[in-house]
């Protein structure tokens, strides 16, 4: 096998705008086990709990053959939680998982790398799934774009706007499938919320909750440690400042409190990214508010409940904290209320929570698998329940919110060409990355 570094992988990538714009053979599965050259062929890159947690997923889909796993990190020993991560235990889970089931005693059809470019290269690998720290959402995506791979990639969508618009270009420019991880849109109660306020069962909205937590901040530690053996520190870092080692920086622990790399700022924007790409993202939805960014985004100190809000033009505010009601989002109307969470969902009158919708009411797109719906989305090309623009759309309004709060005033945003009316808010609308990896 070739000698794969950085060089042949740019050198690579720079005709991938002749790449023909087809279906892979391998996209048509059908049965329940297609054949190897009728099944989606996998690549997944970052191996942490959620590049765990999706593997797993995906490996039961019969029509998916996960080829190879990545991580700069070998045994993920340094990584937060308990339970399998790092690229050797991913291996040994997608070989046992194929070997357990299939006639096989054993089997060993899945590489294991070190480096991103290593599975970007094989032209045997129709989609990738990407869970990696948000600081390398946009480098990453637009590098697999012009690869050609189709991507599952992990929420919120970037770590700056700026980023973003340059992940929805790219997912453009070369035709690619693109599903954001806000899985809630997949699930039932979600949809079944957002179709009660579409249809005005709770009548006019005055307007909805979020639950959504803080900003992150500057890491804390200036005492070193030793890196790990294998672990590929520099390249976990990537486009980010350099920084010495710390157990705490490269966590992937949720808890942003306690510290995790979603904590600190040059990785993450902290806890308003990580559940307002879940809780914003529903707000949007029942709002009818897919692909629109807010006008205003109202700091707390100005705001009436004396918490942030997002205002949309002609539309009821998004108030970033925890409605009077049940559910970490909560539509309030004229008519009632209703509120919803993961596997729950309240309403001021419980026939609402079994109402069926009318053939004339507005159906939202209905996905009951958020993987499968990716998987379904690149057999037919066809958009996604979460497309990497409504992905963008969610994410505006998350480091919006988290620009305002670092600021601390009250903005002004212009939807259209996505900039603030104010000079010092507009220089956070991107970030300044490492050499040589740079967009």
């Amino acid at each position: 096998m070739k000698r794969l570094n950085r060089r042949s992988f740019l050198k690579g990538l720079a005709s991938a705008a002749t790449l023909p714009v087809i279906i892979p053979a391998s996209a048509l599965g059908r049965g329940q086990r297609p054949a190897p050259s009728e099944r989606i062929t996998m690549g997944f890159i970052g191996m942490g709990s959620m590049g765990m947690y999706n593997l797993q997923g995906f490996l039961e889909k019969p029509d998916v053959q996960v080829l190879s796993v990545c991580d700069v990190n070998p045994s993920g020993d340094n990584y937060a939680g308990s339970g399998l991560k790092g690229r050797d235990p991913a291996r040994e889970l997608v070989e046992s998982y194929y070997a357990e089931n299939s006639p096989m005693a054993s089997y060993t059809g899945c590489d294991a790398y070190p480096f991103f470019w290593q599975v970007l290269e094989r032209d045997d690998i129709d989609a990738v799934c990407l869970a990696l720290p948000d600081h390398w959402h946009g480098y990453m995506t637009v590098m697999a774009a012009k690869a050609g791979k189709d991507m599952y990639s992990e929420k919120p969508l970037s770590r700056t706007i700026h980023e973003g618009r340059l992940m929805v270009n790219a997912v453009r420019k070369y035709d690619v499938i693109f599903q954001t991880g806000s899985q809630q849109r997949s699930e039932q109660n979600f949809r079944h919320a957002c179709e009660l306020v579409r249809n005005g069962y709770i009548g006019d909205v005055q307007k909805v909750y979020a639950q959504v937590g803080g900003i992150s901040r500057p890491f804390p530690h200036s005492n070193p440690e030793p890196i790990p053996e294998g672990f590929l520190y520099e390249l976990w870092l990537g486009n980010a400042p350099s920084a010495p080692y710390h157990h705490e920086r490269v966590s992937g622990g949720y808890n942003t409190e306690e510290g995790a790399w979603r904590a600190w700022r040059p990785y993450s924007a902290g806890h308003v990214a990580d559940w307002g790409a879940h809780n914003f993202d529903i707000s949007l939805w029942g709002l009818g508010l897919d692909h629109s960014a807010p006008a205003q985004i109202i700091h707390a100190s100005d705001a009436d409940e004396n918490e942030l809000t997002l205002v949309y033009d002609d539309h009821p505010p998004i108030i970033k904290k925890k409605g009077p009601h049940d559910g970490m989002i909560q539509f309030i109307g004229t008519d009632g209320w209703v509120g919803v969470s993961r596997g729950d969902i309240w309403a001021s009158d419980e026939k609402l929570l079994t109402l069926e919708m009318k053939p004339s009411d507005t159906h939202l797109y209905r996905s009951k698998d958020h993987r499968r719906d990716f998987l379904n989305c690149i057999k037919t090309h066809s958009l996604p329940i979460c497309d990497v623009e409504i992905g963008h759309s969610s994410s505006v309004a998350c480091l919006t919110s988290e620009i305002c709060m670092r600021l601390g005033r009250t903005l002004e945003f212009n939807p259209i060409k996505e900039t603030f009316m104010d000079e010092e808010a507009n220089h956070l609308l991107t970030r300044k990355m490492r050499g040589p990896w740079s967009l």
